[in-house]
């Protein structure tokens, strides 16, 4: 079953609260559409900016890192795909530790 946008935020962000990971919604997209986009902010000057796509051999939900580096880089390119895709979220997920928790079944 595909989710909404918006039902796959809340439940992600329910899923990092119970981890203890402050993450918040920086673009709010369309709630039925929207693609997703998370940042992970290792509170150190560096990010990681994930995008969700499909594995094209399997078909797959899966995520894949569209820039990495230092956090001002990584801010330039999430406003270059909202500049592309105004219906497009992005989530700020804040861990030193590096935690994002998209590897987790259930999030696909």
């Amino acid at each position: 079953m595909r989710l909404t946008a918006r039902f796959w935020i809340d439940a992600y962000l329910a899923r990092l609260r119970l981890a203890d990971i402050p993450a918040f919604v920086t673009a709010h997209g369309d709630d039925h559409a929207g693609a997703v986009l998370v940042k992970l902010n290792t509170l150190d000057g560096q990010a990681v900016l994930y995008q969700r796509g499909f594995d094209l051999a399997t078909g797959a939900r899966r995520w894949s890192v569209l820039a990495e580096g230092a956090e001002a880089e990584v801010d330039q390119a999430a406003a270059r795909q909202r500049g592309f895709d105004p219906d497009l979220w992005l989530v700020e997920v804040e861990d030193r530790a590096g935690r994002h928790l998209l590897d987790e079944p259930g999030l696909d």
